[in-house]
Formats: structure tokens, sequence, C-alpha cells
């Protein structure tokens, strides 16, 4: 049996003393809710990853803010429909701005508010409608409202996507929850302290910010990290997880309790970085790509990413095309080191290449692996032991639609 038990229908609130609300404020055109609210009954411990990208958001730089001075988290607010992004200092006033209506309405302080913004970049937050999602929001409250922040905040999005799962430890059930955002403009880079995606954990074990941090920061690493949709990082990538304690179990860095919530949680975060690939804007394939017994991992991360994100690849995914060279050509300009000549290539363990050259398997076998709606590109460098995946998907006509006609 796992070690792990999904709950049916999960999200933020599944986790006892966390409540939420998605609520419809104003920022979208098609009237859908635009407006979550994510309340800890208690002060919760936290901690925070954001993008890497030199544009970043207002609401990504004050939430920096956070994770350096304050210790702990009570709210959060996310809107969707306005990025607050390259707005100069009155999208940072703006930002704090929210987190002090936040505070007043909820009877916290204002550094224990954490902010979130997504979509259009380039526009000034009209405050009128984040103070009316406040009120909204703050009134609707409740420990049953998780479903409704991650619906909340969507923008491309087709489906939301919330989760939360439980485990043991030391004889009493911790839980996790979770929501996320995204399906375009997702490759992710997010570093710590300082990825559009968002995404908000929530737990109720008791653990310092620095613990959460250096789960945070590695797990990272090997789930939104390890996304692409379109190869384009956003202004806003978040991903913030508060800890409230209320399980009554405590976690100490180093621990065996560390290290399994540590798994849960990266198990968690994969789930939804899973979703938002097979949630990918006109997305109709989902594709591992992974290098295997390459010299380093870098130059195996280099050839994944270059694969992952090629337009020739992906187009040809679309297309149920197995066109081997767009591959081989795409590892070739990745940067990484590797002999062309010990390479191997198989689409889902069927060999496409050998030593650097056509493997003689037939078109029409290969053909049938890469019109699946999930299939693996392995790349085997044969010179080491080091190995990187990535998860990616196809661009098809749907892709360039949505992104040509955009608006919220």
């Amino acid at each position: 049996m796992s070690k792990f038990n999904w709950i049916d229908g999960g999200s933020v609130t599944s986790v006892p003393g966390f409540r939420a609300a998605g609520v419809t404020a104003g920022f979208k055109r098609s009237g859908a809710p635009d407006f979550a609210m994510i309340a800890s009954d208690v002060p919760a411990n936290f901690a925070g990853a954001f993008t890497s990208c030199t544009f970043a958001a207002a609401p990504v730089q004050v939430c920096r803010k956070r994770v350096l001075e304050s210790e702990y988290l009570r709210a959060a607010a996310i809107n969707s429909g306005n990025a607050n992004a390259c707005t100069g200092a009155t999208g940072i006033a703006n930002a704090e701005r929210t987190c002090e209506l936040v505070a007043v309405r909820l009877g916290v302080k204002p550094e224990e508010v954490a902010v979130s913004s997504t979509g259009r970049i380039g526009v000034q937050m009209p405050m009128a409608t984040i103070e009316r999602g406040i009120d909204l929001a703050a009134a609707a409250l409740s420990d049953k409202g998780g479903p409704t922040a991650a619906e909340a905040i969507m923008t491309t999005d087709t489906v939301p996507k919330s989760v939360a799962l439980q485990l043991e430890i030391g004889g009493k059930t911790v839980t996790i929850g979770a929501m996320t955002k995204g399906a375009g403009m997702i490759d992710p880079a997010m570093t710590v302290p300082h990825a559009t995606m968002l995404c908000y954990i929530t737990t109720d074990v008791k653990a310092d910010n620095a613990l959460l941090r250096d789960m945070i920061g590695a797990n990272v690493a090997d789930s939104f990290n390890r996304i692409t949709v379109d190869g384009d990082m956003s202004t806003n990538d978040t991903t913030i997880v508060m800890a409230n304690g209320l399980s009554g179990v405590e976690l100490k860095a180093g621990t065996p309790e560390a290290a399994l919530f540590q798994e849960a949680l990266l198990t968690v975060m994969q789930d939804l970085a899973r979703r938002m690939v097979m949630d990918g804007e006109g997305a109709t394939k989902f594709v591992t790509v992974k290098v295997v017994h390459s010299r380093s991992k870098e130059n195996a991360k280099l050839c994944a990413e270059a694969v992952a994100n090629s337009l020739l690849c992906k187009t040809a995914w679309f297309g149920g095309d197995p066109n081997w060279g767009r591959v081989v050509a795409a590892l070739g300009y990745s940067g990484a080191t590797f002999d062309p000549d010990k390479t191997d290539i198989y689409y889902d363990g069927m060999p496409v290449v050998r030593q650097g050259g056509d493997a003689g398997t037939p078109e029409s076998a290969l053909c049938g692996i890469v019109k699946q709606r999930e299939f693996t590109v392995l790349v085997d460098q044969n010179e080491g032991d080091a190995e990187y995946w990535v998860w990616t998907s196809d661009i098809s006509y749907e892709y360039v639609k949505i992104n040509a006609d955009y608006h919220t």
C-alpha cells in the first residue's frame, strides 16, 4: 500500500485550520471567478520560491520581502486577470496596499499577508476591483472553499488544479493540500528565497521557516523547474508553502520524519506539475524527455531542455511525426558536450537512433508511438552516470490561437 493517501476532491482547505474562497471581483471580462484568498486560523510558518526573471512582478518582490523579514503568514490574496508586472513603484505600492487591506479585513498584520497576481503584464492594478475582491473573499472564507479558490486563480487553464494527501508521522495524521494554476508561459526557473505558474501549499505540520525553505528549494528543482509548455518564463511565478502546526507533528531537519514529509510534499508538487503540462495551452501530447548516461547532470539538463523546448520537435509531435532528425538537431545545438557517435535514442523503448544514425525501426511503428497522448523520448549518451528529465507538451494550432487572441 502507498505511504500516502490521496483525498478525493482535495484542496488547500483539506488541511485543518485553513479557510479559502474564490470570488468574482471583476478582473475578467467573462465574469468568471478571478480573486482568491487563503487564510490560516493561526500563525503559519512559511517559505517561498519565486521567478528568476529580471522583470519580477510587484507581488513577487513583496513576497520576497516577506520571506526575508516575516516570521509567519496568516493569509494570501491572489488575483487573476492582471499581473501587476512592469508597473514600477506604483505597482509595488498597490501590492503592499493589497496586503494592508487584507490585514485590516482579517485582523492580522500586513507583513503576515502574501500577494500574487497573474494576467496581463504592464497594466496598473485597478485597486477598486482589488478592494471588492477582498471584501467578497473575506466574507466567503470557508473550510470548504479550496476548490473555488483554485478556480479563481485560473487564466488560460481549462481545469482547476488542486490536490491533497495524508500520511502518518509518529502515529499522527498529517495533511498536505495544494492548488496551482498554469497552462502557458510555462518554463519556470524558480529560486529560493528570491516561476505564469502560481502554487500555494498548505500543511498542518510544525516546521521552522529554514526547514521549509530547504524542502521547497529541493522539491521545486525536481517538480516545477522540470516542466515546460512553451519555453517562456513568467514574471510572476510563485510557490509558497504555509505550515500551521495544528497536527501536533513537529519536524526537525535531518530526521526520518522530515525526509518522509519532504517526499510527500514532492509527490504533491510533481502531481501538480504534471497537471499543468497536461493542461498546457492547446496541448494534445504529454512528453517525457529523459537523458541518461551523460557525462554530467548539466550536460543532461542542456540536452533534455533543448529537445523539450524545440518548436520543431513539439510541432512534429503534434502532427504525429516521429522525425528524429529534429531531436538530434536539438541535442546538437544544446551546448552540451557529448559524442554523437555514441548516442542512442528511443521512443517508448523502441530504438530510433543507434550510435548517431538511423536504428532502422519502421516509421509506421514510430508513428504509432508519437500519436499517443503520452510517450517518452529517451536519449542514451552512453558516456557516464548522470541523467535529467523534463516534462513537456506539443505545440498545436490552438496554442497559436490562444496566444494571438489572448485577453483577460
